[in-house]
């Protein structure tokens, strides 16, 4: 598979274009006024405490306070008695359930889940010492709810992991990730994983080894990942990485110390800009080459490339030509078929994605058509070509949550099974997580993909001014009804006017003054008022105005 990363930069934007053998597969974009969050490190400030929810709303100095779930809490250290033994077993019950947090990444959403022990100097409460035999076990259970972990005013470190999407605040943990080209060091977890993609026993084994040894060398305190491009990478490589963790991870304490005297919230540690996070997130060994259309960002590009990823410095090309980047290579086009509702197969096909707040719906068709040797056939293939349009579009769209995929009625179990290892396979070059589930009885799939930031409809559309959002609006028809209806009432009400006049869209005043004159006529007969309208061209269809003269 050939890729190619396009990288557009414009005084107002930045897009990252991700290309499959000239195909559009992925697009990021970054509005300059309004960066991304996910990853940012902040010391926030508890605003609010939810026992009810067991969640907690933190200011971060966004428009909107953040989310913090007590499940994306780290685990507060404990210190026990080395004769409880109920307790000790208690405790490390707790720690055999704690798994990693979520990560921006998505490949690191997608590596070894593992156990997680914190390191004392990010704990935002000390827990005391417990030695009541008989309350051990309650002590623990409820020191584990956010009431007694959070207090209003109380300062405490968290990163963003979900970007604000709608009315919703961002997402936040308080387990702190740090991603490098290679690794994701974890301070609050002793565990070594390695990327699911990395499906190599042998390597997934050279890098747990090497990793370890390499903490115990640098007296490492938490777990590292090695992310999908650390596969075969050699040990020194490794430690680069590690060690500028480690530093990264100490510039972020220190400062962390500075800023507590203050405040305000403050933004402690700042994500990549989407350039340089491209480079060092999306640039693998299939990349063949990168097309950068800024000098600024093209000699920015390099130099990070050459400290992080020397094998593709060789390969970055600064675009000069005339035609605009995105033009010659189709993108803008792909970009505006990307927002329509509707998705064309090669066959003749069709699928229909509707997104809503809830959840995404995928209609698969056949449309025209129709060349299978029986019924059958024909759903089968469609549903096949469907699977990879599908896989396609929810990468290209960003769509994320519950997904539900309408696929055609298929009769035979056989031809339900291969759909849905059709599905699963073009699934496995997406970024994101995602789970499906199998046909059900109404030939339903439902699916998940995991969701870290806008989808490209969210990102760039807003709700029809028109419409609201709807997708349709009354009829003209319909409008005149109401009307006629508004009248009655404000003849009922005032009795002083002698003509109304009806001021509405052109369209609804066109129909008043055909279709239903004789109506409009009836009804100055019923009132003993006359009736006139004015055309406003302002108005959408659903608006009017009921004039008293």
């Amino acid at each position: 598979m050939s890729e190619e990363l396009l990288i557009n930069v414009s005084p107002v934007e930045s897009r990252v274009a991700v290309l499959d053998n000239g195909v559009l597969s992925e697009i990021y974009i970054e509005r300059h006024h309004k960066l991304g969050l996910v990853g940012n490190i902040y010391l926030g400030t508890v605003v609010r405490v939810l026992p009810g929810m067991q969640a907690a709303f933190v200011e971060i100095g966004q428009s909107r306070t953040a989310f913090l779930h007590v499940n994306d809490m780290q685990r507060e250290p404990r210190v026990l008695p080395t004769t409880n033994k109920v307790l000790d077993k208690t405790n490390k019950d707790l720690a055999d359930d704690q798994s990693d947090s979520d990560k921006s990444l998505s490949d690191t959403a997608s590596s070894d889940q593992s156990n997680s022990n914190q390191i004392p100097d990010i704990s935002a409460v000390t827990l005391p010492v417990v030695s009541s035999k008989d309350n051990d076990t309650a002590t623990v259970a409820s020191k584990s709810l956010i009431q007694h972990r959070l207090h209003e005013g109380q300062r405490v470190l968290v990163q963003v992991t979900k970007d604000q999407l709608g009315s919703k605040g961002a997402r936040l943990t308080t387990n702190v990730s740090l991603p490098s080209r290679y690794l994701v060091y974890l301070p609050s977890s002793d565990h070594i994983g390695i990327s699911q993609r990395i499906d190599n026993e042998e390597e997934r084994t050279r890098l747990k080894t090497e990793l370890g040894s390499l903490m115990q060398t640098v007296n490492l305190q938490g777990g590292l990942i090695a992310r999908t491009a650390a596969e075969r990478v050699p040990v020194d490589k490794l430690e680069e990485d590690i060690y500028y963790l480690l530093q990264l991870w100490r510039t972020i304490c220190a400062r962390k110390q500075e800023m507590k005297q203050h405040q305000s919230s403050e933004l402690i540690y700042q994500e990549l800009s989407l350039p340089l996070r491209s480079i060092r997130d999306l640039v693998h060994a299939g990349t063949e080459k990168v097309i950068v259309d800024n000098a600024q960002i093209y000699e920015q590009v390099c130099r990070f490339a050459k400290e992080f990823v020397p094998f593709i410095e060789s390969h970055i090309v600064h675009y000069t030509a005339e035609p605009a980047l995105f033009d010659v290579h189709r993108v803008e086009e792909d970009l505006r078929d990307a927002l329509k509702r509707r998705v064309d197969l090669k066959s003749g096909g069709y699928l229909i994605i509707d997104q809503t707040e809830a959840m995404t719906t995928i209609d698969v068709n056949t449309g025209s058509y129709v060349g299978g040797r029986s019924l059958e056939d024909t759903v089968y293939k469609t549903n096949l070509e469907a699977t990879h349009a599908i896989a396609s579009q929810l990468r290209l769209r960003n769509l994320g949550g519950i997904i539900i995929l309408d696929f055609i009625d298929m009769l035979e179990q056989e031809h339900k099974d291969d759909v849905l290892t059709s599905l699963r396979e073009q699934l496995t070059q997406d970024y994101a997580k995602t789970n499906i589930t199998q046909v059900s009885e109404l030939g339903l799939v439902e699916m998940t993909r995991k969701r870290t930031r806008e989808s490209l409809g969210q990102l760039l559309c807003e709700p029809c001014i028109t419409c609201q959002g709807r997708g349709f609006v009354k009829t003209a028809e319909t409008v005149c009804f109401e009307i006629f209806r508004e009248i009655m009432r404000c003849a009922r009400t005032y009795n002083s006017p002698k003509k109304f006049t009806v001021v509405a869209h052109a369209a609804v005043i066109d129909l008043l003054l055909t279709s239903e004159a004789d109506t409009v006529a009836d009804l100055e007969y019923l009132l003993g008022r006359v009736i006139t309208f004015e055309v406003e061209n302002l108005y959408t269809q659903e608006q009017y105005d009921i004039v008293l003269d």
